[in-house]
């Protein structure tokens, strides 16, 4: 059943303590991310990180952004460098969630955080003002004074440098979420793979409890929506229940068992 199409923010709503559901489509496709849509997802997960097209190439993100906001979805995008110049060119095309690949510091966070604003922390920011497609070309009167309330900047916790300065990274001004890693973590502590190590587990956990207290939206994965269901329950507000190609994998290998040859 196509859902209603939402207007609100994926930041307003997780100020407003939603929680908030998505896919990673990594097959890149316009009408994957239109069908995503109408089911009635709250973000489409595209990592630029392992795959997909070059964030550089505007014409390509823009495809994918008409493709969202036809259906009301918003992208999360997922950049493989922290870079100034890769943020405020992914905001100009029109992203409004950038998500950080390997991010270590709380300065690191803050110099991505600043460049993504018009007005920081109380002081000028770093956002270059243009007439790029993000502001209409210019038919947005408004571009100027209105594009931060949208902007959300979040990174993904990764490393054992990250969750040993999680504390710092959470109070930068203006982060929007973390996104636990833990596929990088398990190879972080010396376990590729295997989540259920406690030293993965524990990192995971100091994430996810010092962001909740501090009051920053969690993200992470699910695995099944058992797991998605419990994390809900644990402070998590952006969920991620799948990815296109897994989704297709395990129902053609459940057709394909069903089969019944002559």
């Amino acid at each position: 059943m196509v859902q209603s199409r939402n207007t609100t923010s994926l930041r307003k709503r997780l100020e407003n303590d939603e929680i908030t559901l998505g896919m990673a489509e990594d097959a890149y496709s316009p009408t994957l991310i239109e069908l995503y849509g109408g089911l009635g997802l709250d973000f489409v997960w595209i990592d630029f990180e392992h795959a997909g097209p070059s964030p550089w190439d505007a014409t390509a993100v823009e495809q994918l952004l008409r493709a969202s906001e036809l259906t009301g979805t918003e992208l999360l995008v997922r950049v493989p460098v922290t870079e100034p110049a890769l943020v405020r060119k992914a905001l100009d095309a029109g992203v409004r969630n950038v998500f950080l690949s390997h991010v270590d510091t709380a300065d690191e966070v803050r110099d991505i955080v600043r460049a993504a604003y018009f007005h920081y922390d109380g002081e000028p920011g770093e956002r270059g003002l243009a007439i790029p497609r993000a502001s209409r070309w210019g038919l947005d009167d408004d571009y100027a004074a209105t594009e931060d309330e949208d902007v959300l900047i979040g990174v993904t916790i990764e490393s054992l440098e990250a969750v040993e300065n999680i504390d710092s990274i959470l109070d930068v001004p203006s982060l929007g979420f973390v996104f636990i890693g833990p596929f990088d973590l398990s190879v972080a502590v010396g376990h590729p793979g295997e989540l259920d190590h406690p030293d993965v587990q524990d990192a995971i956990e100091t994430v996810r409890s010092r962001s909740v207290e501090r009051g920053v939206p969690v993200g992470g994965l699910g695995f099944g929506m058992s797991d998605v269901n419990e994390k809900a329950n644990n402070g998590y507000q952006m969920l991620n229940i799948g990815t296109t190609t897994i989704a297709i994998q395990e129902i053609v290998a459940e057709w394909l068992d069903e089969y019944e040859r002559s």
